[in-house]
């Protein structure tokens, strides 16, 4: 079988760099796609390469064959490889088949008013269960049984109690309704993923592939070259970069993980709070613009705004978030009596790291340019990918063999990487379509009313709790479609801005990485640490601690997601700047020197007064946190020595 299996990776590879070309020629405005047959194609390679792509297997060790005690397979049965190869190439096959005739099938149905036959009923029961697969094989089971759970509810709702019941519908319906529209399968979020999404996974692997992260990992080592705790706040602002061109938590941890982690032991971190840092700093690359979390993409479309204005409202949060971190590691090394990093060789200059990087730098700017002045997101990608390769090719053209294999290297990384998102959102679209075609997230909407009382903060607590959970086991992405379409509409409803609603959820789905007792990006920073996995997870939490505060810091706050005049903006970020400081010496127990339980509550209470952004609390705050100021100055004062 190894000898198919090298046929079927390069048989992935070709497809995978086929679509990077197909969705790069849409955006370059080459052939004319409707918005479905953009999305059956999209969708349809996609579970073509998630069944083709070695993952792990779909056949259990039970089923595939029998071993005897010493480990030797029984000949008569099928071994466990053969069987899972064939699996894997009858569903790609099934794949296939089944989106061709979509693809064939819709524009007819469309044009007849939606009159379908008993075979367009099977073949939407037959996507609906390869994308149920795919989402198994990519994710994991808890998405799926969500998507099986709401798929269930049409077929069972007579038959539920009165609070939940509704109108039911037939199997054959509830497939149309899924597998020959835009509001099921088909809808928002895969249309996020074929058009948005991939382009950007593009971008992100030709950064990656001709050297950006060296170019971030130099000028962040360089910023930091002398300071106390430089390893950690190395990692931050690495982080802070990468996470400016990539929206996956886990793939940032492993990405800059393997670098950082290392020098922050060495440094005299543990290996759990080296690993913690990571994780933390690492989460933050979904929030931080210009290219943030697969999910934000879908914010956009959700709520029908310009992607530029998700990205500008969630600019000042980022920061804050990143602040904190930056102020937790500098206590923590002050508290730990950790020493200035001794430079140990002669540092490169700027201008020797900035000459080379031009290349990155400029279509960088170039794309955030694009994205203010009001191109689209993926057109402004676009242009900016085509500088880059210009700008790559001017420092590589003498190796144009190197230059061609990163070329095609970047389009088929590029593409696998919206494997799991394509997945994710194709569940999503049946959760959403479920809620559309019934009604009941109106039902909903109206019990997380009256379970809040009719009180935003109750509301959001609820949320938040919520958001938590769902994020414990399913991507962000998910996590935020299911949120979006089920609570946001009811904190809508209480009369929180739409932005501020759907960022509040879209916040919350993106922390989950770190949040025990499931937190991805955690156990790959704890794997590459060397550290208890449960340790690193606790340690994680406690010092992210205040992104799990600032969704309600631009509740009480507009001003923090841009609402407001300057004044109101710049006073703002100051106050948020002084909480998150607050809360991360709470955290860390240090401010001048260490701090008791007494002193910790007081600044944790200051940073909380501080986060209501009110007058009557921002001077309270402000009393609190002088008060421990002067204190601790005297305490510090009086100490000989």
């Amino acid at each position: 079988m190894t000898g198919i299996q090298k046929y079927l990776d390069r048989l992935v590879s070709v497809i995978a760099i086929c679509l990077s070309l197909w969705h790069l020629s849409i955006v370059a405005g080459v052939g004319s796609y409707s918005t479905m047959d953009i999305r059956s194609i999209h969708l349809t390679v996609m579970l073509v390469l998630v069944f083709l792509v070695t993952k792990k297997s779909l056949i259990p060790n039970d089923v595939a064959g029998t071993t005897t005690e010493t480990g030797a397979a029984i000949k008569k049965a099928p071994s466990r490889d053969s069987v899972n190869l064939f699996v894997r190439v009858a569903l790609a096959l099934i794949s296939l088949a089944t989106g061709i005739y979509t693809y064939l099938r819709w524009k007819p149905i469309a044009f007849s008013g939606g009159v379908t036959s008993d075979l367009d009923a099977w073949v939407g029961v037959v996507l609906i269960i390869l994308v149920l697969f795919a989402v198994i094989r990519r994710i994991g089971f808890l998405l799926s049984l969500i998507a099986i759970c709401f798929l269930a509810y049409p077929l069972l709702a007579p038959h539920l109690p009165d609070v939940i019941s509704g109108r039911g519908y037939s199997l054959e319906r509830v497939a149309i309704f899924m597998a020959t529209g835009t509001e099921g399968i088909f809808g928002i979020p895969l249309g996020v993923s074929a058009s948005y999404i991939i382009i950007f996974t593009i971008f992100g692997a030709f950064l990656n592939n001709f050297g950006a992260g060296d170019f971030f990992f130099r000028m962040a080592s360089l910023a930091t070259r002398g300071t106390r705790a430089a390893s950690a706040k190395t990692a931050v602002i690495f982080s802070t970069l990468l996470g400016m061109i990539s929206g996956s938590a886990a793939g940032n941890v492993a990405v800059t993980g393997t670098m950082t982690i290392p020098m922050m032991k060495r440094e005299g971190y543990k290996p759990n709070q080296a690993g913690a840092i990571e994780a933390v700093v690492s989460t933050g690359g979904q929030i931080m613009p210009p290219i943030m979390g697969a999910a934000a993409f879908i914010m956009a479309e959700i709520i029908g705004i310009p992607y530029r204005e998700v990205m500008k409202a969630g600019l000042i949060p980022a920061l804050l978030f990143f602040s904190s971190i930056l102020f937790i590691v500098h206590l923590r090394a002050l508290k730990s009596d950790m020493a200035i990093s001794a430079d140990t060789g002669p540092a490169d200059s700027l201008l020797s790291i900035l000459i080379p990087g031009l290349r990155f730098v400029i279509p960088f700017a170039l794309l955030i340019g694009l994205m203010v002045i009001g191109y689209s997101p993926f057109r402004a990608s676009f242009v900016a990918l085509i500088v880059l390769l210009i700008g790559c090719f001017l420092f590589e053209w003498r190796d144009l063999k190197n230059y061609v294999f990163k070329v095609l290297k970047s389009l088929e990384e590029g593409a696998l990487a919206v494997l799991s998102i394509a997945a994710a959102c194709a569940a999503a679209g049946i959760v959403a379509g479920v809620l559309s075609m019934t009604g009941i997230g109106s039902q909903i909407s109206a019990a997380i009313i009256g379970i809040s009382a009719g009180q935003p903060v109750i509301a959001l607590g609820l949320t938040a709790l919520m958001a938590i959970v769902l994020g414990m086991g399913l991507p962000t992405t998910a996590a935020y479609v299911i949120l979006a379409t089920v609570v946001a509409p009811p904190l809508v409803q209480m009369g929180i801005p739409n932005l501020t609603a759907h960022m509040f959820v879209f916040f919350f789905g993106c922390i989950s990485t770190i949040t025990p007792p499931v937190a991805l990006a955690s156990y790959v920073a704890a794997g590459i640490a060397g550290s208890d996995i449960n340790k690193t997870s606790w340690t994680a939490f406690a010092y992210g601690i205040t992104s799990y505060i600032l969704p309600f810091m631009f509740f009480f706050g507009p001003a923090l997601l841009m609402d407001g005049s300057a004044f109101q903006i710049i006073l703002a970020v100051a106050v948020g700047l002084l909480s998150v400081f607050c809360i991360a010496t709470a955290v860390v127990g240090y401010f001048l020197r260490p701090l008791g339980i007494i002193g910790r509550l007081v600044m944790a209470a200051s940073g909380l007064l501080l986060m209501y952004q009110s007058m009557l609390t921002n001077v309270a705050g402000i009393a609190l946190l002088l008060g421990v100021y002067i204190l601790t100055k005297h305490r510090t004062a009086s100490v000989p020595g």
